[in-house]
This record gives structure tokens, sequence and C-alpha cells, in this order.
């Protein structure tokens, strides 16, 4: 496919900042948006160009990108919305300066800037235009006012025309406009056969993600702990770092623990992907995910996944025939656990949980990125 878009524009609240005579932002955010760079003649970004949190940086790729510049705005507090609404006749013009150059208009849901671009695309109905929504779909889920009205502007077919909106999981009775997508951390090569796993040694466990509440972590640590009370033995790997760390230290050491939890800290991917080879489950007990990325690498491997019913979780394992979906309390979810150990055939929920993960590669998802644009995409999810 050769069918290159010729201008390209993003809307994102990611920060674009100049440093050392590149434009740098959010490392993740960064991966991707080279990915959607590589088919596109000229690209441009319409962002905050400063930010007022520490996020970890990296350099875009593409070295021809050009910015349009809005300041940082929230939606959070009495005088930040007054500081808004101040800044919007800017903020607003320059949104219809930017899109109005654009061939595709590219939207990153859901956050403060994204929302005034909901409303400015409106005027732009003939022009091609996607949005990556990267939060949580489910329509019945809690969230803030601002989602659920990005929500309803992107779905309404009247409102928003020719738009692709790309969202993780497969939710029925959506319009015709909502596509499901999915994101990845591996490639095509990076594939590895089934090997069944021996769940009558002690029992593996990888979390790897964030230490914020949002996370759950001491919830996963308090886990695994009641699962060698109660006579199954266990271990974690604890890979990623934040604010509850100190917290969670404490806690392991105060109960001992020392034997069964091991925190790694922030590490390379290649070191997670070690471990989740040789790991029997990952777990993630969140209470709010967009793509709960966690949850497919551990699959990838055959990591059988434990986890709470979030976003699009429940869709991900199959209603539980590719892993195990507990309670986000620690009673129920070990008791639900215990059942599914004695009861369930493990290895054939690896299988499962590996063969469908496996499906869903970098390699699957930058061509998918290539059809958007190009026009052609249709969702295989």
């Amino acid at each position: 496919m050769n069918n290159k878009t010729k201008k390209l524009l993003i809307v994102s609240l990611a920060p674009t900042i100049l440093k050392e005579g590149k434009y740098w932002s959010y490392s993740p955010y960064v991966n991707e948006m080279d990915l959607w760079f590589k088919y596109a003649d000229e690209q441009r970004i319409i962002s905050p160009f400063t930010y007022p949190e520490e996020v970890l940086m990296k350099p875009f790729s593409t070295s021809t990108i050009q910015r349009y510049y809005i300041p940082f705005f929230a939606f959070n507090t009495i005088i930040n919305i007054l500081k808004a609404m101040l800044l919007m006749p800017l903020i607003v013009l320059q949104m219809i300066r930017a899109m109005a150059w654009a061939d595709h208009i590219h939207l990153r849901c859901p956050a403060n800037v994204s929302l005034v671009a909901c409303f400015v695309q409106i005027l732009f109905p003939s022009k091609q235009k996607s949005t990556k929504y990267a939060g949580n779909w489910d329509p019945n889920s809690n969230q803030p006012w601002t989602y659920r009205l990005q929500q309803a502007i992107l779905r309404n077919t009247f409102l928003t025309r020719n738009m692709k909106v790309l969202v993780y999981g497969n939710w029925p009775g959506e319009t015709s406009n909502i596509y499901p997508f999915i994101s990845a951390t591996y490639r095509d090569a990076e594939r590895v056969p089934f090997q069944p796993k021996d769940y009558t040694e002690t029992l593996v466990f990888v979390f790897a993600g964030m230490l914020v509440p949002g996370k759950r972590p001491l919830l996963t640590i308090q886990f695994i702990e009641a699962l060698n009370i109660q006579g199954i033995p266990a271990r974690l790997e604890l890979f990623g770092d934040g604010p509850l760390r100190s917290e969670i230290e404490s806690y392991i050491a105060t109960q001992q623990l020392e034997s069964q939890i091991t925190v790694h800290g922030n590490q390379d991917k290649t070191v997670v992907k070690a471990a989740l080879l040789t790991a029997h489950f990952n777990i993630l007990l969140s209470k709010s995910e967009g793509w709960p990325k966690a949850v497919a690498e551990g699959m990838f491997y055959g990591c059988i996944p434990v986890t709470t019913a979030v976003s699009c979780v429940a869709w991900m394992v199959g209603e539980g025939q590719r892993g195990i979906i507990v309670a986000p309390d620690l009673e129920q979810a070990v008791s639900h656990f215990k059942a599914v150990f004695n009861r369930e055939d493990l290895n054939g929920m690896a299988a499962h949980a590996l063969n469908w993960s496996q499906q869903y590669t970098y390699d699957r998802m930058e061509a998918d990125i290539e059809s958007v644009l190009a026009g052609t995409f249709v969702s295989q999810v």
C-alpha cells in the first residue's frame, strides 16, 4: 500500500517540546506517532508546548514536523475553568487554522484538547478524520462528564462525518463509525510457540505497571500473600515504579514477604519479556484501564491473566476462557482464583491466551494505521 496521506494533523494533549533542535514528547505516544507520521508526506501537531508535570520524554524520529502553539489548559478547578475560557478564542482559532491545513485530522482522545477538537472538527465535514480513543469506551462505566461528552460527539454520525473512531474492545450496538482497534507491543518475529508450564510448582506471577492507586499494587501483593497463607505457594515479580513504591516496600518488610515478592522497579522491555516467558500468570487488578497493555503482553507469552473486569478486559479474556476475572476484593479474588485453579485445564487456558494475543502484533498495528490513513481500514478484531 503506497497511498500516503499528504498532510496529517495530530490533535493531542501530550506536549510537543522543542529541545536540542528536535521535537520531543511523552515516550509511548512518540512511539505510536512515529508510525502515523511514516505514512504522511507532511506532519503537523497541535498541542500544548508546556506541561505541568515531568514525563518520560523522547524525540520524534520524523524531522519535518511543524507545530501549532496552544497553551496548556484544564477544567479541574474554578480558576482553571476561568483561565480556559479566556484562552478559548485563541485555542479554537488555532484549531481551525490547523484543521483547514490538513488532509487528514487525527484526534487523540480523551483529553481537554480533544474535547475542544471534537466541536471544531464539526466545521470540517468533508475532511478525512480518525480518532484514537485511548480510554475506556465501556458505555456502562463510570467516567468524567467530559469523557462522556467526547464519546457522544464522536459516535454521532450527523455531527461527526468521515471519521473512523478507533476504540479498545468490541462493543455491540455501536454506531457505524466506531471500529475496534488493538494496540500492541511485540512484533511478528517475537512470537513463540506455546510451551506447557508446570502448575504444581511455585506459581510465578508478574505485575508490570505504575505503582499508583489505580493499579492497586498493594492489593496484588496481599493476593500473593493470601495464596501462600492458604497453602498455594506463589511468588510475585513486580516491575514498575511510582509514588506507592515506598509504602509497598514497607509493607513487604513489615510482613516479611521478601521471599514472596521482588520489587524490580522500572526495567527494559526485554527484562519484562524474559520474566513473562517463564511466569505462570500476569496480574492486573486495576480500577480503570483503556487498553490494558500488561494483560495483552502476558497473554502473548502464555501467561494466564488474573484481572479485574475493567474496560475491554472481559472481551480480551473471552469471558473467562483465556483468563481469570476476579473481583477487586481480596477474599473474593482469592476464593475465585482457587476455584478456577483447582477446576480448569490451566495449560489449555494459557494456550488460548497465547493464540489470541499473538494475532495482534506491532506489525499488524502498523498495517492498520497505514490503512486508516489510506481510507481502507476494515477492523479484523
